[in-house]
């Protein structure tokens, strides 16, 4: 069995414990509420004015569950509440806005994480979608873009036993995310992960 379902095993049986674990120097946090497992860590790295969270989702339960990035938002201390961005919305920053090096701090950042992460090992998430980017003969011009607009977590229907993974960005005008909650609407449940906030390296 993988060490990512055996992780989904093991949280399962702890009844929805936020369990927090490191994994090539990311934070991480899992919670399995239903059979459905979500994860996430920041990333130390930004878009603009977005923070970014790499998230994965695994579903262990009998059922279909459709994951969007709008099933995330941030609720801060101070009751500021951030909404996921769209991942059209941020597909056209990347392309439209990001600067080179931006585009390739992000790629080479995500990827650290999705193969360093044994725990993560998703069945139609980024590479997959990575892949698919890069197989429409686009120009060299925009194959970094494309190959960062697959790091964003898309609308997907996860059948039993599949998972995914992908970037979720939240429009913060240029500040870090404070200390507050992050709270996921999916599969029927309410997740939530406590959060000190962002950390301050990258920024």
């Amino acid at each position: 069995m993988r060490p990512w379902a055996l992780l989904c095993l093991a949280a399962a049986g702890l009844s929805a414990q936020v369990i927090p674990f490191e994994s090539n120097g990311l934070q991480y946090k899992t919670l399995t509420k239903g059979g459905v497992t979500v994860m996430f860590a920041y990333l130390p790295a930004r878009l603009k004015e977005y923070s970014i969270m790499q998230v994965s989702v695994a579903n262990g339960s009998p059922v279909s569950w459709m994951i969007k990035p709008e099933d995330f938002s941030y609720r801060q201390q101070d009751g500021m509440v951030w909404q996921a961005a769209p991942a059209l919305t941020v597909v056209y920053t990347m392309l439209s806005k990001a600067g080179r090096r931006d585009v390739i701090k992000l790629v080479t950042t995500y990827e650290r994480g999705v193969y360093g992460n044994e725990h993560m090992q998703t069945t139609n998430g980024y590479e997959s979608r990575r892949e698919s980017a890069l197989a429409e003969g686009v120009s060299s011009r925009l194959k970094a873009g494309a190959a960062a607009s697959a790091i964003a977590l898309v609308p997907t229907k996860l059948n039993p036993g599949e998972s995914t993974d992908g970037a979720v960005f939240f429009p913060d005008t240029g500040k870090a995310l404070g200390p507050g909650t992050l709270v996921v609407h999916t599969a029927g449940e309410i997740y939530e992960f406590p959060s000190d906030g962002e950390p301050l390296l990258g920024k």
